[in-house]
């Protein structure tokens, strides 16, 4: 859709034209009579050409940018698309990976308030961010947290994260 600025100029452009081709045509009259210079005609025609011209212009390079606009939208809706699909596909392995995440928390006998720390611990949440969240104090995140190393069998907070996301790094 051609923009308004641009349907100003060629409306302009095609008054000038118009009114350029009446006065060639009254001038061409004189100049028949002699009374009409022919360097006067051949400039109101080299007007009436270039007026003509830039409406052509004008015309094909608001074509142009249309069909470049289309193709643009269409690219638009594929990328769309694709990144919804991408989305749905991150958001099932998301929970599918949390579905093992909790069957191996489950499998280590935590407690729910260790499954919720552990969680947390894996986000990467200090333990005063944890002890924030869960309206706790921080050395009572830091016991469940060796109480959850304990029971899993790993050293500590790497250690723990690292037996999660290994699989990931083959």
């Amino acid at each position: 859709m051609p923009r308004a600025s641009e349907l100003f100029f060629i409306s302009l452009l095609v008054v000038i034209t118009l009114l350029n081709i009446y006065d060639f045509y009254n001038d061409y009259g004189e100049y028949l009579d002699g009374d009409y210079g022919i360097w006067n005609l051949t400039l109101e025609a080299f007007v009436i050409l270039a007026s003509t011209l830039g409406i052509a212009f004008l015309i094909r390079v608001i074509q142009q940018r249309s069909r470049e606009a289309d193709v643009l939208r269409r690219q638009l809706k594929t990328t769309r698309k694709d990144l919804n699909a991408m989305d749905d596909k991150i958001r099932q392995a998301s929970r599918q990976y949390s579905e093992v995440i909790q069957a191996q928390l489950t499998t280590w006998e935590f407690t729910p308030s260790e499954k919720e720390i552990a969680m947390l611990l894996l986000k990467g949440l200090s333990f005063d961010e944890i002890a924030g969240i869960r309206d706790a104090k921080e050395k009572t995140v830091r016991q469940q947290a060796t109480a959850i190393y304990r029971k899993s069998g790993l050293s500590g907070r790497h250690e723990f994260a690292a037996w999660f996301f290994e699989d990931f790094l083959h």
